[in-house]
This record gives structure tokens, sequence and C-alpha cells, in this order.
């Protein structure tokens, strides 16, 4: 079976395409090195044996999306992760993020609707949420309005897809809602790359702890929360990427209940910054600086996931701790900047 992993470079992208390849998949990667490396190909190949086709096309391309898809007619399933994702970033530039983010989704979606096998998994957020009025965070948890561009391109990302697979009965698609992924592979082959400053707690964690940042900033100490700092629900990026496989293999075996389904990834358990950054002080055996800074815009104050309907429905549970998410970031930080 052929998958295309758009975006498949990326941080999630990148783990997914190593847990499909285990799984006997073909993958075929698109994207466009915006924001990703070259580099992460042979990493992908290092660990499994196998190189996956890549092509580099922006998406925002409407006419090499149609080449690609022209050629490739025998694609079983999409992954569709590329997208910009940064919050911050977001806010300043609306336009640019309405663009890459709607724009690709809607060209993939025309030319998937003209092959045999129509499987789609979309790479959605807990984001779509706000500060839910009830932690943990079910799936039929209200949609609030979006604090950023980029959460409401999620929002409306999903919406795209739920009014396209009315019309199309072929169309067969999950949203995944992610928590907050962290940590690297294993075998520290590849991992989370961050270009210019992380805008992520973890990356930013290890690039203080190695001596690229002088100390890491935590945004409020006065939440409502048992240590003042926001809680939120960290996710092993390598039981995220098996979950991809799972939703995939759901579709392609006719498991879904409907042609449009969501469900949450996350742990349930949520964690605070000040114990994300205990915990990578115990397995690091480092002592990291930091210091608690006032709020910052657009974060909410906790946010955990109620994973009952991933794990009865979908099948899926997540195995992996936070202490093993950190020494897995660790290893990683420490062997990219060893190169």
């Amino acid at each position: 079976m052929k998958v295309l992993v758009t975006g498949g470079l990326g941080f999630i992208g990148s783990h997914t395409v190593v847990e499909l390849q285990n799984k006997g998949f073909e993958v075929v990667i698109i994207d466009n090195l915006s924001n990703s490396s070259i580099e992460v190909l042979d990493g992908i190949t290092t660990i499994t044996g196998v190189k996956p086709h890549f092509e580099k096309i922006d998406l925002r391309e409407k006419s090499e999306v149609v080449r690609f898809f022209e050629t490739h007619k025998d694609i079983a399933g999409v992954i569709h992760f590329a997208a910009s994702k940064a919050v911050g970033e977001s806010v300043k530039e609306p336009l640019m993020y309405y663009e890459n983010n709607i724009n690709t989704l809607v060209y993939v979606l025309q030319e998937l609707s003209k092959l045999e096998k129509q499987n789609f998994i979309f790479s959605s957020s807990c984001t779509v949420y706000g500060q839910a009025d009830e932690l943990p965070i079910t799936e039929n948890a209200p949609v609030k309005p979006a604090e950023s561009p980029y959460g409401n391109t999620k929002q409306i990302g999903e919406e795209i897809i739920r009014d396209t697979c009315k019309i199309n009965s072929q169309l067969k698609s999950i949203a995944l809602r992610y928590f907050n992924p962290i940590g690297a592979h294993p075998s520290a082959e590849i991992g989370e790359l961050p270009i210019g400053v992380p805008q992520n707690l973890v990356p930013y964690i290890t690039q203080t702890a190695i001596g690229i940042r002088e100390q890491l900033s935590v945004f409020g100490g006065d939440y409502d929360t048992p240590d003042g700092t926001c809680i939120r629900d960290y996710i092993h990026v390598v039981d995220l990427a098996k979950a991809h496989v799972v939703a995939l293999e759901r579709l392609m075996e006719n498991k879904n209940l409907s042609n449009y389904e969501v469900f949450n990834l996350g742990t349930g358990k949520g964690s605070s910054v000040l114990e994300a950054i205990k915990s990578f002080d115990k397995v690091s055996g480092k002592k990291l600086k930091y210091q608690i800074v006032g709020r910052r815009e657009g974060d909410v104050t906790a946010a955990y996931a109620d994973t009952t309907k991933a794990n009865d429905v979908l099948g899926w549970k997540t195995k992996l701790t936070l202490d093993d998410a950190m020494a897995s970031a660790w290893k990683w930080e420490q062997k990219i900047r060893n190169k």
C-alpha cells in the first residue's frame, strides 16, 4: 500500500514515516523544506533501512499538486501534516497561515477525490478547544473561538473536511487532535529540529541545558494550578506517530463508524511546566536555569485529554512517559550539537 505523507520531513511527519515503514507501507513524502531539513531523510533511512520516495513540492502551487497526483494514482491513503504551526507567528502573519494551511488542504482534497482510494488523516490540534469548560477534555467539548490564526486554521480545516465528507461518500477521514507532542526517536536519528528560536517548551529546555540559550522563560507563575504554571498533556512523538498508523489502518479496513471521525491524542495526564522541568533535571542530571516571567498571550491555563475514545474505539494508547520523552529529547539535542 502506497501512502502519501505531506510534511513528512517535519517533526511528527518524520516519526510517522518511520512507523508506516515499520508496518510495511510504501511511503511517498512531500515537503517544501521551509521548516525541515533534507538530512531527516537520511535519519529515516538509517532507522528503517528503507529510503522513502521524496519530492520537494510547495503545496501552495496547485499545478504541482495536480501533477503529483496524476503520476501517483495508486496512493491508498494520505496523512496531511504540511502546515505552518507557530501560534505567535500566526498572529503576526495571518494571511501566510491561511494561505499555507487552508489552500494546501483544499488542493490535496480536490486531487484525492479523483482517486479510487480516498483515505485521509488530518493533523489537527487541541487548540480547537481553547480553554475548555471541563477537564479532562473529551471530543464532545465545544470548539471555542480560536485564540490565534493558527488555531483557526485547524478549526477551518476540520470544517472543510467534514463538509467534503458530507457530499463525497467515498472520502473517509479522521481528524486527530493532538495535545503536546515532545521527545525524539530513541535512536536519536530524528527529532524536533526548530529553525531559529524554538517556539515549543522542550527544544527550549534542551537548548538551554546545552548552552545555546542563556535561560528558559516560564510564562506565568500565577495561574490557578497547583504550582502556578500552565498544565499541558505532553505526549511522546513515537506514541503519537503510531496513532496515525492505527487511524489509517482503521479507514483502510473499513472499521470507521462514519466517514468523518475525530479522536483526541494525549496521555490523559496533565503536567505543569515546572513538572516538565523537574523531569528533564532528573533524566539529564542537570539543573536547568529558568525564570518565571509574565504570561504569554494566547496561552490557556490547563489542557489535557480524555483519551477514552482513542483507547476504546481507535484501539490505541500511549506507552511512553514524560521521563522517556525528556530523555530522548536530550539524547537528540546532544547528538545534533556534536555533529
